[in-house]
């Protein structure tokens, strides 16, 4: 099994470690990630410049672009290397919810689910100052993994991983979850450039909104593993007949 491992956090990030090491008990594990932290790229693909990918270590690329470029680059040519599997993470921090349209590690997973191949995002749920318990998620990410390789899902399917900051041994067992929602996010931070020109901060996430039972935000305050099934159609499929009604009555063009 050839697993390919990617992130957003950059290539030196503690999570990805861990998630690397996870991986290789299961394959032949190869690392392409970002050169830095691109936490919030989202499905960002770099166009308007070349991409480099350059290496590290053995099996270990990096590449100044984004997460969803690292995986293309690496499942479309520029390495000699027949992937079967793509792993992203892990995040340092939550995937929950609407995160998933900003965040680079699910992304990541999308791309090689774009390219063909199964794939999974492992987020662990930090917080400032919490235990930051990886060797947790590596342990989450290598049971799905193995799962994954023994009873095939539906094909189209990318799993969302949002595993609680506990050890092992406090983990409630695994939840099939639906994606919450949270609150407006916080306002954005004013600060000031050494010349005293205005300049930004994005505030912080909101609160969980929708995260009641069923929910992705649910399961991790409880103790359980998230995995949420994502699907790559955004199609709101029962609004189709209503909008085609209202589509009729703006008459012909």
């Amino acid at each position: 099994m050839k697993i390919l491992v990617s992130n957003d956090d950059g290539y030196r990030a503690e999570g990805l470690a861990h998630l690397r090491a996870a991986m290789a008990e299961l394959g032949e594990v190869t690392v392409v990630a970002p050169d830095r932290n691109r936490s919030g790229a989202g499905n960002s693909l770099t166009l308007d410049l070349p991409l480099r990918l350059l290496r590290a270590e053995a099996g270990v690329y990096y590449v100044a672009g984004t997460p969803t470029d690292c995986v293309h680059l690496a499942l479309s040519g520029a390495l000699p290397i027949a992937f079967e599997m793509v792993a992203s993470g892990i995040n340092d921090g939550a995937n929950l919810g609407d995160d998933v349209l900003y965040s680079g590690t699910v992304a990541a997973a999308i791309e090689g689910r774009f390219l063909g191949l199964p794939t999974l995002a492992v987020s662990l749920c930090t917080s400032p100052g919490g235990p930051r318990h990886f060797a947790t998620a590596a342990r989450v990410a290598r049971l799905l993994v193995a799962g994954l390789l023994a009873r095939p899902l539906e094909a189209s399917l990318i799993l969302n991983v949002n595993v609680p900051d506990v050890p092992f041994e406090a983990l409630a067992g695994f939840a099939s979850t639906r994606l919450g929602f949270r609150h407006r996010s916080d306002p954005v931070i004013e600060a000031r450039d050494p010349k005293g020109a205005a300049v930004y901060w994005i505030g912080p996430a909101g609160t969980g909104a929708d995260a009641g039972p069923g929910t992705d935000f649910d399961a991790v305050a409880r103790g359980w593993v998230s995995v949420t099934p994502l699907s790559i159609d955004l199609t709101r499929h029962a609004a189709l007949p209503a909008l085609a009604g209202w589509l009729q009555g703006l008459g012909t063009p």
